[in-house]
């Protein structure tokens, strides 16, 4: 290559790197800086169900850290079950640093909401008064911490891997339709997704199962993660406050569609301790096949606002979905088994107000 190559490259590296701050700088401005009288209160309404929703999110996912994430020791936490970790290494070997990883984004989740919301002059979240639910007591937990959710008594939801793959059907526009389970026992039951004691640890296949039902609810909370947020961001006015919600709702997406690929590698069995848990071989009929093998993680196209349009490959549901869906749904799961009535309360409350928000122009 010529030096006049070189020195024209040099020149446009150079200049282009201006150009670009200059647009990044331009483009900040137009979105207006949010002050503490800007925001309506719709979208506030918003950011106190996300910032509870992240909490919950926060202490089901640190549970699943304790006990077969990595522990990186930034607050009290458990030291790893080596069985259950063994486990879920079996779906993937990265299996612990992506539940860590989960974990720690939620965190940070929860705590930019919050810290937002107070330098907004409006109270943070707070929900330790309902942390009242004991953990697990195996090997590795931290079994003094009480809980907001109940991880042991599971009910799962497994539709999304019919909805997300060959159907032809959209929930916003076909509400009434049914997704058949990938897994029906789990739907069916109520099944631990963490060892419970030290008893759940001393059979491989049983521990195995525990760790499948784990793999399947990862991407049942955030699948719904997925749709939360841009139903959300449909009702927000405020263009900070919409940045936000597209900034974070996307990552949900990355968590779901991760453990929808490990969920696709939970071996085929049946628990001998509770042998109504059945995982079928994904690989086989009614499922497997090239419309439902194991490796098809992004979303098949399905109808959109119309079927007059083509297919188009895209979340759902999102027009029918929103916050009081969510509390509806976890509280379906049994994620709060044991909970109290002022606590569903609560949520509900604030279910109901985001629910409510609606943008102004």
């Amino acid at each position: 290559m010529t030096d006049e190559y070189h020195a024209d490259r040099r020149s446009f590296l150079r200049t282009g790197a201006i150009a670009g701050t200059a647009l990044a700088a331009g483009t900040s401005l137009l979105i207006p800086e949010a002050s503490a009288n800007s925001i309506p209160q719709g979208d506030i309404d918003i950011l106190k169900f996300l910032a509870a929703a992240e909490i919950l999110e926060s202490d089901l996912w640190k549970q699943y850290n304790e006990l077969g994430g990595i522990q990186d020791g930034e607050e009290p936490s458990g030291s790893g079950n080596p069985a259950y970790t063994a486990a879920l290494k079996n779906l993937d070997g990265d299996m612990d640093q992506y539940i860590h990883d989960n974990t720690d984004d939620e965190k940070s989740h929860r705590n930019f909401i919050n810290a937002y919301l107070v330098s907004k002059g409006v109270a943070a979240v707070n929900l330790d008064a309902f942390r009242t639910l004991p953990g697990s007591q195996a090997t590795g937990a931290n079994k003094k911490r009480k809980r907001l959710t109940n991880l042991m008594q599971l009910t799962v939801d497994t539709s999304w891997w019919t909805r997300y793959r060959a159907s032809r059907h959209n929930p916003d526009l076909d509400p009434s339709f049914v997704f058949p389970q990938a897994v029906p026992s789990l739907f069916a039951g109520k099944f631990p997704a963490i060892p419970r004691d030290d008893s759940d640890t001393t059979d491989n296949t049983h521990i195995q199962a525990i760790a499948n039902t784990a793999a399947f609810h990862f991407a049942t909370i955030e699948q719904g993660g997925s749709s939360l947020y841009p139903a959300l961001a449909r009702r927000v006015t405020h263009p900070e406050v919409l940045l936000i919600l597209l900034s974070i709702g996307p990552t949900e997406t990355m968590h779901f569609q991760t453990w929808h690929d490990k969920a696709g590698n939970a071996p085929p069995l049946t628990d001998p301790i509770n042998p109504a848990l059945v995982f079928p071989d994904l690989n086989a009929p009614p499922f497997g096949g090239q419309r439902f093998q194991t490796n098809l993680i992004m979303p098949e196209p399905c109808p959109f606002i119309s079927r007059a349009f083509p297919p188009c490959s895209i979340l759902r549901p999102i027009m029918t979905f929103g916050a009081v869906a969510v509390v509806t749904v976890l509280a379906a799961q049994g994620l709060f088994t044991g909970q109290s009535q002022a606590f569903f309360d609560a949520a509900t409350a604030l279910a109901k107000a985001a629910d409510a928000a609606t943008r102004k122009c």
